[in-house]
């Protein structure tokens, strides 16, 4: 089987959607620490219930996380696997950025054909006689 890592464009934004609030980013955090309920989530923030249920919704519908239910609970678990994906993803956008600086680096270390260097023009303009 082949491990899919591209992620589709609609993927892509609902995982920056996701992650948009501290709120759902603290409770993926907490959730690849271990396994916890929905119950246990939401008695760490100052919102209802229901308001964490929307929250840990959103993760799921990003697949960032993984719900499972265990008797009458609904335990949370962070998925590696989209977290990876979502890891690749940012590292070739900062491989890109980092080749572009690189190009540009290299364009200003660079003397422009047929231009003097910028010491020599200024001692000509000095030294008209010399």
């Amino acid at each position: 089987m082949v491990a899919r890592t591209e992620l589709s464009e609609a993927e892509v934004d609902r995982v920056f959607h996701a992650l948009a609030t501290s709120t759902r980013r603290d409770i993926l955090r907490r959730t690849i620490e271990r396994e916890q309920s929905v119950s246990t989530l939401a008695a760490e923030y100052e919102m209802s219930f229901a308001a964490v249920q929307k929250h840990v919704a959103v993760l799921e519908a990003a697949n960032l996380i993984v719900k499972r239910a265990e008797g009458r609970e609904r335990l949370v678990r962070a998925n590696p696997e989209m977290i990876a994906r979502a890891r690749a993803l940012l590292a070739r956008y900062e491989e890109l950025w980092r080749s572009r600086i690189a190009r540009l680096d290299d364009l200003l270390a660079e003397t422009p054909a047929g231009r003097p260097d910028s010491d020599t023009t200024d001692n000509a303009r000095e030294n008209p006689g010399d």
